[in-house]
């Protein structure tokens, strides 16, 4: 089979496509022909060696999320699965690969209307933006900022707090991004590049926010907590600045302040199983649509990565092997 390796951390040109013995499913697994492999911001950085990100032991196969058809059962499997449409994660790696093995606990069968690369985006961006948004209890009238609001997560943040009937404004890092997030629905956008954003975000809630979904971290985070007012839920949910941000539980607490983390998504494998779930039923109801930006050939994995990087991606980006 084909699939794209990472020998050892490092830049994007570490990743390199080869060419290896397809895989067998062993007992309670199956072997998924890949039509769309998904790629997280987290992908990026494990290859990188990040200290923030989960270890990994190289060499290895990136990728945690593929859609696509069953084409092999393990030997105690019902033959059933043999044909279906699924989508699944790997694993935690094996992704970035044309044959990939999965878990029949974690496959999930493809609604009609959706199409195998809207299925691979909505398996860890669907499950995490609805779980997010569950944790922070977003309201009708509230006030909702969203960090990254033309990404895959906060792209579908913004669709959900617009159907809870929440105001939003959407941080994103340039012109085309801003365009996209309105489209969306975002009521504000604001370029974080811009030197006085936090200042423009104040101006446009002057009594303060509800709710911030903080996916970028790093001094992102200290603009936007001291703008949530006394009641309000201020969401962890990523570094992409390159770091975590600490919140000082006593800060928090005096300024009636709830925090939460990104491990209030799915606390249980069957959590994060029905989150799933829940992100692909939303999305076959037509309330929630992910935005694939950008899709890359498999043997192109180096570029998606690169293009990840740089910032100049909208929504999702797929490989399609």
């Amino acid at each position: 089979m084909r699939a794209v390796i990472a020998d050892r951390p490092g830049a994007p040109d570490v990743l390199h496509p080869a060419t290896l013995p397809d895989p067998e499913p062993g007992p309670g697994e199956v072997r998924i022909a890949t039509e769309a492999a998904a790629i997280t911001f987290i992908d990026t950085m494990i290859r990188a060696g990040s200290p923030v990100a989960p270890r990994m032991a190289f060499p290895t196969i990136l990728g945690n999320g593929v859609s696509g058809v069953v084409d092999r059962a393990g030997p105690d499997v019902d033959t059933d699965w043999i044909g279906a449409r699924v989508v699944a994660t790997t694993g935690g790696a094996g992704g970035y690969a044309a044959l990939a093995l999965a878990q029949t606990t974690d496959l999930h069968h493809i609604p009609d209307p959706l199409g195998y690369p809207e299925a691979a985006a909505l398996l860890a961006d669907g499950r995490t933006a609805v779980g997010l948004h569950r944790a922070a209890g977003v309201r009708t009238g509230d006030t909702v900022v969203v960090t990254a609001a033309a990404g895959g997560v906060g792209g579908i943040l913004v669709q959900l707090a617009k159907a809870a009937g929440a105001r939003t404004i959407g941080l994103a890092g340039s012109d085309a991004k801003l365009d996209h997030a309105r489209s969306l629905g975002v009521d504000t956008t604001i370029n974080y590049r811009d030197r006085e954003w936090s200042t423009r975000v104040r101006g446009a809630a002057p009594d303060g926010v509800d709710v911030v979904f903080d996916g970028i971290g790093a001094d992102t985070t200290a603009h936007l907590f001291g703008l949530v007012r006394s009641g309000g839920r201020y969401v962890q949910h990523g570094a992409a600045g390159g770091t975590w941000s600490t919140i000082d539980p006593a800060t928090a607490a005096g300024a009636g302040v709830t925090v939460i983390p990104l491990s209030a998504v799915g606390p249980t494998p069957a959590a994060m199983f029905a989150l799933v779930e829940d992100a692909l039923d939303l999305a076959a109801r037509g309330i929630i649509r992910p935005t694939i930006g950008q899709s890359f050939a498999l043997d192109d994995a180096a570029a998606a990565h690169a293009a990840i990087e740089a910032r100049t991606t909208i929504g999702k980006t797929i490989l399609l092997p």
